[in-house]
């Protein structure tokens, strides 16, 4: 088989049979496949689709295009238990999520991604904690999660090589919306993660690369059908991402924002503590660790309330080379922006939903995400402070803060989130944050 064939008959619209995918995934993980044919398969795949047996089959052979983990020999005392986000502008929901469900019994070996297109990457958040090794040995990776009950890392050279590959091509070449793609990249990760139950948040509106709820409905219905296949038990959810999650979007301010939220420290964003809780009861209840969701959202409170998130995170990034002492005094390890600026309300009113995915794009401007793959980010950069849509605001007001690198760089995205946060006179209608929950 040629790569030019395969490439060849996707884009003709032609399915792929498993022989074909498994040469194309095979070639994606070892390089028989250059860098502008894996573009080109990956934009065939985008125009084109693939099937329902494709979507398996292209599933299976990234998840087996290297190690798959079992977590058998580990006394782990709990269920395996993850969460996956398709992407937003502020997610910072799996620093906290992972442990809370730690705290509560579950063990959470999460395998996170970095920023794609206008979204934000748990892995480029944890890379702004000093020290913080994102890419321990395996080894390395299941004692922490053997020990602390959760490790946050990014995907090792062995776990599904493939979609490590496929992953940062699609980041660049305007592919990420693909579902099959999507699909394929979360769920091979997480299967060689050897996991026993994923919950999903699956994006819907103007900061999430479904923006439409069908689309986003459809991925979701997706997700859950291969894993149901693949024996791996997942629930999804379909959330909100038309305004920013939390108060803050860039790398460091999510971390700051993160650890406040799990300290107890200041009050907790309403959008964020819903999501971050529906999640964590979702997954308790994936490990039968609670015997229904009401449960697992009082377990996950009072793993915050009572500190054990906390110690859980904290124990976390130091058994991963952080400092001992990061959540005490994160101010005193963390980046900070040279030049913080206001951007001011212009006129009284209320706070109108905002689109969320351009303010992923200035993110970028300001140099918080990538334009090609061998980008370095600036982690300090990034907007705090947003103040929710529908806020009653007075002119004069300040609607968020920018920290940029320099004075221009700040003048610049201060007039473009003036732009992009809108007041007017109508109090928008609030929208569900949780829209809808597929099982399988």
């Amino acid at each position: 088989m040629l790569p030019q064939e395969i490439i060849r008959k996707k884009r003709d619209g032609s399915a792929l049979n498993e022989d074909e995918i498994v040469f194309a995934v095979r070639g994606i993980a070892d390089g028989g496949f250059s860098e502008s044919q894996v573009s080109a398969f990956a934009m065939a795949v985008f125009f084109q689709g693939m099937n329902a047996a494709e979507r398996v089959a292209f599933t299976r052979a990234m998840t087996h295009s290297g190690r798959v983990l079992s977590w058998d020999d580990h006394a782990l005392g709990g269920p395996v238990l993850d969460k996956h986000s398709t992407g937003g502008v502020g997610d910072k929901v799996s620093i906290m999520l992972a442990p809370i469900v730690a705290a509560c019994g579950g063990v959470v070996p999460m395998i996170s991604g970095r920023g794609l297109g206008h979204t934000g990457g748990t892995l480029d958040k944890m890379g702004a904690i000093p020290g913080y090794r994102c890419d321990p040995d395996i080894e390395t990776f299941q004692r922490v999660t053997r020990e602390v009950g959760c490790a946050i890392i990014g995907q090792t050279a062995d776990l599904a090589p493939a979609d490590r590959r496929l992953y940062a091509v699609r980041d660049v070449t305007a592919t990420v919306e693909s579902i099959p793609l999507i699909s394929a990249s979360i769920l091979s990760k997480k299967l060689a993660a050897g996991l026993q139950g994923l919950a999903m948040d699956v994006k819907t509106g103007s900061g999430a690369f479904m923006a439409k709820h069908e689309d986003a409905r459809e991925l979701a219905q997706t997700l859950v059908s291969i894993g149901q296949g693949a024996g791996l038990p997942i629930t999804a959810l379909v959330t909100d991402m038309d305004s920013v999650l939390g108060t803050t979007a860039g790398h460091t301010l999510e971390v700051i924002e993160a650890i406040d939220y799990l300290a107890g420290r200041g009050t907790r964003d309403r959008r964020l503590h819903e999501v971050t809780i529906a999640l964590a009861a979702e997954m308790l209840l994936l490990g039968k660790l609670v015997p229904n969701l009401e449960e697992g959202c009082d377990e996950a409170q009072q793993a915050l309330d009572s500190g054990r998130a906390v110690e859980v995170f904290a124990r976390m990034v130091a058994a991963l080379g952080g400092p001992a002492d990061f959540v005490e005094k994160s101010d005193k390890y963390l980046m900070k922006a040279p030049v913080v600026k206001p951007v001011i309300a212009k006129r009284t009113g209320f706070v109108q939903p905002m689109n969320t995915r351009q303010i992923g794009v200035e993110l970028i401007d300001l140099g918080g995400g990538r334009r090609k793959t061998s980008d370095v980010l600036n982690l300090a950069v990034g907007f705090s402070e947003f103040v929710p849509a529908g806020t009653k605001v007075s002119k004069g007001d300040t609607l968020a803060l920018v920290h940029a690198a320099d004075e221009h760089s700040a003048d610049a995205a201060v007039a473009v989130l003036g732009r992009i946060l809108h007041i007017d006179d109508p109090e928008p209608a609030a929208r569900p944050v949780v829209m809808e929950r597929i099982l399988a």
